[in-house]
């Protein structure tokens, strides 16, 4: 038998809300009628607000992982070269789904427990043969729990004419990223960490500027397709059937979120980061982390 409590003290899946675990009890309703386009409504103004972005914001049944191939299959064609930047185990997972699908990949590979600086990114692109169409990068690597500088390095990919692909799956609600302020083109996260819903929702937001690359992108793609995710929510609903539940569940994480205001969020996280930090290195063990 499974007690009624859990106490989890992994990076995800994280602990659920009462208000969370409540609204999942809600009836299952047939995701093509009404009440369904109303829940969908407001869940696209809310994501769009969180992720700071005027575009798409698309929602997958799926992991982070699902949301990081959508990504890659949607923007990149087969032999496009494109930059991935890992500092950790999830990094390499995000340039291995591009290596899959015939991207020309350069790796810029980082040691475990620090951050890419803009000025490698940028010497590194300087010195390629081909100019990027494309940058992979972690927002949150969550093998070691260091943050990437996005802003800073979001300037000098832009400044290269590149686009720049986020994975935010572990930092998306726990840290900042505007997207448009920064011009991340995409950016993926998932429902099981800083939302604080259980797992099964892939979340991807697409800068409107970056459509075109959506629409000349060759890899092959059905279940991801942006295209065809684009035009069943422009009637407020998914080609096909979503997790209705978790979506109740999603619906009322982001109500929490912003009734205690994402700047607040933001430094709770990093109250609680600096808590645990301390107390580690009081037990005399050594931080992974370089950076603070």
């Amino acid at each position: 038998m499974f007690d009624e409590k859990e106490l989890l003290l992994v990076p995800g899946p994280t602990p659920i809300p009462p208000q969370v675990q409540r609204a999942m009890l809600k009836p299952v309703i047939n995701h093509r009628c009404p009440a369904y386009e109303e829940l969908f409504a407001r869940l696209q103004e809310k994501l769009r607000r969180l992720f700071a972005v005027t575009g798409e914001v698309f929602v997958f049944p799926s992991s982070g992982t699902g949301a990081l191939e959508a990504i890659v299959v949607n923007f990149l064609s087969p032999g496009d070269p494109v930059l991935v930047v890992s500092i950790g185990w999830f990094g390499d997972r995000f340039g291995e789904i591009a290596e899959r699908f015939g991207a020309d990949v350069t790796w810029l590979k980082l040691d475990w427990g620090t951050a890419a600086t803009p000025e490698i990114v940028a010497e590194t692109m300087d010195k390629a043969p081909k100019p990027f169409k494309a940058v992979l990068l972690t927002h949150n690597e969550t093998s070691t729990a260091v943050v990437n500088p996005v802003r800073e390095i979001a300037k000098v990919v832009k400044e290269r004419g590149a686009l720049l692909l986020v994975d935010s799956v572990s930092g998306l609600a726990a840290m900042p990223l505007p997207m448009d302020e920064w011009q991340i083109d995409a950016a993926a996260t998932a429902s099981q960490k800083a939302l604080m819903v259980p797992p099964g929702i892939g979340l991807v937001a697409v800068r409107e500027a970056a459509w075109e690359a959506v629409e000349q992108a060759k890899m092959p793609r059905y279940y991801w397709d942006f295209r065809l995710a684009r035009k069943f929510q422009s009637h407020n609903q998914n080609p096909y059937t979503p997790p209705v539940t978790l979506l109740y569940g999603l619906d009322a994480a982001l109500d929490l979120i912003f009734a205690e205001g994402l700047e607040a969020v933001f430094e709770r996280h990093r109250r609680v980061r600096d808590v645990l930090r301390n107390g580690i290195r009081e037990m005399g063990v050594r931080v992974v982390c370089a950076q603070r």
